[in-house]
């Protein structure tokens, strides 16, 4: 078992760079069986569920391989695949579901284990099996999730009564190829939505709308290859973010794409933090020795991110007053919290909501990551602890940050992993 020691205290400088969409590159994947061609894919982040993926795809037939320009796939030889067969790997990120619109959109037929993923609360998958059954799919969940359309998939009107972002990148991918048009109604407006649109339209796919509530999909009869780079992670852009200003230092963020962001620049402004854009759409956040309180909740998109509540939640702790979180998306996302009283965090639960009083003094200790975004929060709470801290269930963090701990010591951060 492999651990984070960090010895706190010191104020990041200097500039990152954003690597690819986690959330994006997750759909994106998938979206290459749709066709049987040749693909080049640019920006894909170096983590632990892409390689998942990897895998999987591999026992499904495609070939890969690593390039100087990124990730050349091959999905020719794409065949069926027992549930079994990719069984480890899928039930370790919750992603692999987009397995089923991709090949029941290229097979009309697919069988795949139930996805996995982080414990941060209730996340069924009905409202994909509504839009699968919608588009003509029977699907039947015993175990395994098997779902066939033997009289081809067809175009409907969806209405979602929850604008859930996975739902909406599968129903989009069962679509493409269904025959008519698919109307997507209530549809999410997350960027990586919009980046698996933007991706599926290169492959020859006619989609619009995406970014709206309503996703308009005329179904075609094939896709093609394509080469294509994976929009900047705007969840990994805010966590640097906000590390720049807990930390009380002068951190300069590339490769992201600003508007994605404001919703955080405006959160961080409000709490003292100088946040501003460059000429090249890099953008600077220099934080302030007094730190304002302020208030959060977790909205879709354009709102502010559930992945970001928990940095959040770090930052407010050593705010001068009180602050509070209103988590409005998933139940089971304050487990962190209990992380953070043991560094001697002033924060308490009620329900759906967490209200720091601060500031609070952090002082080094043994802690874990509870889930993948949990695993940031810590890592920023021992960034400006004093002393040292021991984090421990680095699973989550490798799921979704890349070279994270190598990032920070370029920015000045005394940090390094070692095993137990």
């Amino acid at each position: 078992m492999e651990k984070i020691i960090i010895n706190g205290g010191r104020r990041l400088t200097g500039e990152v760079t954003i690597t690819g969409a986690k959330n994006a590159a997750l759909g994106i994947l998938p979206a290459t069986v749709l066709a049987s061609d040749k693909f080049l894919i640019e920006n894909l982040p170096d983590i632990q569920d892409i390689r998942n993926y990897i895998s999987i795809m591999k026992k499904l037939g495609a070939k890969i391989r690593k390039t100087s320009k990124g990730l050349s796939i091959d999905t020719t030889a794409i065949a069926d695949c027992t549930s079994e067969e990719i069984a480890d790997e899928s039930t370790k990120m919750r992603a692999s579901y987009y397995l089923l619109g991709a090949l029941l959109g290229r097979n009309g037929f697919v069988e795949l284990p139930p996805p996995g993923g982080c414990d941060i609360g209730a996340r069924p998958i009905d409202l994909h099996i509504k839009g699968f059954e919608a588009l003509g799919a029977k699907v039947d969940v015993k175990g395994s999730i098997k779902i066939e359309a033997p009289y081809g998939l067809k175009g409907t009107n969806i209405y979602m009564d929850v604008a859930s972002v996975g739902a909406t990148i599968n129903i989009m991918l069962a679509a493409v190829k269904a025959e008519g048009l698919t109307i997507i109604e209530n549809a999410a407006k997350e960027p990586h939505v919009v980046d698996i649109a933007n991706f599926l339209n290169l492959m020859g796919a006619k989609i619009k709308g995406a970014g709206t509530d309503v996703i308009r999909i005329m179904g075609v009869e094939e896709l093609h290859g394509c080469e294509y780079s994976v929009v900047p992670d705007q969840i990994t852009a805010g966590t640097y973010m906000i590390a720049a200003a807990a930390t009380k230092g002068d951190v300069l963020i590339k490769n992201v794409i600003p508007p994605h962001l404001d919703s955080i620049t405006a959160k961080l402004i409000e709490m003292g933090a100088d946040v501003n854009v460059d000429e090249d759409d890099n953008i600077r956040v220099v934080g302030r020795e007094y730190i304002k309180p302020c208030n959060v909740k977790t909205l879709p998109y354009p709102g502010f991110p559930t992945d970001l509540q928990q940095p959040m939640g770090l930052i407010m702790c050593l705010a001068n007053g009180v602050s509070s979180i209103t988590e409005s998306i998933f139940e089971n996302r304050f487990r962190y919290v209990t992380e953070l009283q043991k560094m001697g965090a002033n924060v308490r639960v009620n329900g759906n909501t967490a209200v720091f009083t601060g500031p609070s003094e952090l002082y080094g200790t043994k802690i874990q990551a509870t889930d993948l975004r949990a695993g940031a929060a810590m890592i920023l709470a021992g960034l400006v602890a004093k002393g040292t801290t021991e984090i421990t269930n680095l699973k989550y963090i490798d799921r979704g940050y890349e070279n994270i701990e190598e990032n920070f010591r370029n920015l000045g951060a005394d940090i390094k992993r070692v095993d137990s």
